[in-house]
């Protein structure tokens, strides 16, 4: 897989939400080739490029140009909605639920005379009730449980009056009333069926209250099975209240439109519900100038549908746009039938429009995320702050002669060149970088301590885990340990931060990435270039120390002025007389012509 498109791809996965919902994996031409759902959308996408040994993953990204998401505000609902767009797209590397099964719904048959309770793949256009869907399945069946054991509905499908003399199995375990043989009359069983009803449709506290006082009782007589199944009950109660905004038992079809404005640019965002379940969605931005709100609206809704056959029969908004009247006229008369604007107030509508709402701000928050290397730097290394202050530090020598070290200052990730500082190492003979950090990083932070001046917000140490350590020590020493502290080790770039043993593999494309090697680069440059000059100097005294009549003023005064051996050969006869007299200058002449 190309290292370019795999870095885009990862860059990409940053700017995905922490949220619930689902993702979608497209290729180059806009196609959908692989869906999924997950719990934190950014972390899942996220794990894909850490599994690259799995031979179809490397297919799906090898075939992805771009990841959209939809949130969803639970993982319930997210797995819902993979299922429908599944069955929408039907993405080649999706290998489930291509097939036409469908998650369960609890049907009441409020038509009869005495109703029944059970579960059903599909919705009809009976005048039953319907509540769902749910998942997992099971979750249907315990509410189902539920209705037979504390309400007394009955489960089976048996005519009332029928043949029966006497109830079945279910009445002999409490779940069922037993109307077929005319234990319950036909008003209070309906009335069992309309408090159900309630039930179902959410307004549970009630019976909550009571099963948990039952849970709790049978706990404290240490009848810990019977807790634990009315521990369950409570819990499928629960269940049942979550219901999914993402569909909708009335088998609607409506538009759902959510809105986010930003400074001048809006994001748009739609989910298109078909027969009450959203199986699409689609959004796009805006860059408006000194139009409001209304007029925005209506503007992007007449260009949505200029050119749709599709439309619904309703269509929600999160306010309601410029010309209203005019616009649900112009629509109706494309479909022929009426289009109902609505901007709901409550309940399930209402959650659906401000879902399509946080989807419009998070698409348009990705979409302006400028890569910040500092706050990159922050979430790598798990930093407290914003590093504004770094420093780096590198040593440099020649089988260890001349050893110096360096220490260069970025703010704001630009380098600070006036606060660049270099050392020639005292303490240490021979080439030990490990204890010539310990000297630098001692010299450059006492100093700091002292003078009450401005402390780095992270340092970078050239070098591998010794040099890291070293440096930790030293800093222990001086009270800063709070100080955090890298190293980049120059063969792997490798970054060391001392919670890992094998350090840590950095994406060189990151901008954070590219910022931490441009500093130590930096760092590396400027030691390098003292540590050259030192050697210069040194090479250019021992030349000058074999010249008679040239004792250390003449030769500090030649080394100020010329710096080189070169540039001193070059220069004009009559400067080297007014800088080292005429003697020395004759001497200095005669042993460059002997030379």
């Amino acid at each position: 897989m190309p290292d370019k498109k795999i870095q885009k791809l990862k860059r990409s996965a940053h700017k995905l939400p922490l949220k619930p919902g689902i993702y979608l994996f497209k290729d180059q031409n806009n196609r959908t080739i692989y869906i999924g759902k997950a719990r934190s959308i950014k972390e899942r996408v996220k794990s894909y490029f850490s599994s690259q040994s799995d031979p179809r993953i490397n297919s799906i990204l090898n075939e992805t140009d771009k990841i959209d998401f939809i949130i969803t505000d639970s993982e319930r609902e997210a797995f819902l909605l993979e299922n429908n767009f599944i069955r929408q797209y039907q993405p080649k590397f999706n290998l489930r639920l291509k097939d036409d099964k469908s998650y369960p719904y609890i049907k009441v048959t409020i038509q009869d005379k005495y109703p029944t309770v059970y579960l059903c793949r599909r919705t009809k256009p009976d005048k039953a009730r319907y509540f769902g869907p749910f998942t997992p399945a099971s979750a249907a069946r315990k509410a189902i449980l539920i209705l037979n054991k504390q309400f007394g509905i009955r489960s089976c499908k048996e005519n009332i009056p029928g043949k029966r003399k006497r109830p079945c199995l279910d009445y002999d375990i409490n779940q069922c009333s037993a109307p077929c043989v005319g234990y319950i009359d036909e008003s209070e069983y309906n009335e069992n069926v309309n408090s159900a009803l309630l039930f179902l449709e959410g307004k549970t506290e009630k019976l909550k209250n009571k099963l948990k006082k039952r849970m709790n009782d049978a706990s404290e007589k240490r009848d810990f099975e019977k807790a634990k199944g009315l521990r369950d009950l409570i819990y499928s109660i629960d269940q049942i209240n979550l219901k999914p905004k993402i569909i909708s038992v009335k088998e609607e079809d409506k538009d759902i439109f959510g809105f986010f404005r930003k400074k001048h640019t809006v994001a748009i965002y739609v989910f298109c519900m078909r027969k009450g379940q959203v199986i699409e969605s689609s959004t796009w931005m805006t860059h408006p100038k000194k139009i409001s709100d209304k007029k925005i609206l209506y503007n992007q809704l007449i260009d949505y549908y200029s050119n749709k056959t599709d439309l619904p029969e309703k269509i929600l908004l999160p306010f309601e746009p410029l010309r209203a009247d005019r616009l649900s006229s112009r629509l109706s008369q494309q479909r022929n039938k009426t289009i109902k604007l609505q901007v709901p107030q409550r309940g399930n509508n209402k959650k659906i429009v401000e879902l399509a709402n946080r989807n419009a701000e998070m698409n348009l928050l990705k979409e302006t995320i400028k890569s910040n290397p500092l706050k990159e730097l922050q979430r790598i290394f798990n930093l407290k702050s914003l590093p504004n202050i770094i420093e780096a530090i590198d040593i440099s020598n020649t089988g260890g002669k001349e050893s110096v070290g360096s220490v260069v200052v970025f703010r704001d990730s630009k380098p600070l060149k006036k606060e660049y500082r270099k050392y020639k190492i005292r303490t240490v003979e021979g080439p030990d970088d490990v204890h010539s950090i310990q000297e630098v990083v001692y010299r450059r932070y006492k100093k700091l301590v002292e003078y009450k001046l401005n402390l780095p917000d992270l340092i970078i140490i050239d070098g591998g885990k010794g040099q890291l350590n070293a440096a930790k020590n030293v800093l222990t020493e001086l009270h800063l340990s709070k100080i955090p502290v890298i190293s980049i080790a120059k063969r792997e770039e490798v970054v060391f931060t001392g919670h890992t043993r094998d350090g840590v593999k950095l994406d060189k494309t990151s901008p954070a990435v590219k910022l931490l090697l441009y500093l130590r680069d930096e760092a590396h440059r400027f030691a390098i270039s003292f540590h050259r000059k030192l050697r210069r100097d040194k090479s250019f005294e021992s030349y000058l120390d074999k010249i008679p009549g040239i004792g250390p003023k003449r030769k500090s005064a030649l080394l100020e002025k010329y710096g080189s051996i070169k540039d001193m050969t070059q220069a004009p006869n009559n400067e080297i007389i007014k800088l080292i007299g005429e003697k020395a200058a004759h001497n200095l002449k005669t042993f460059f012509n002997k030379k």
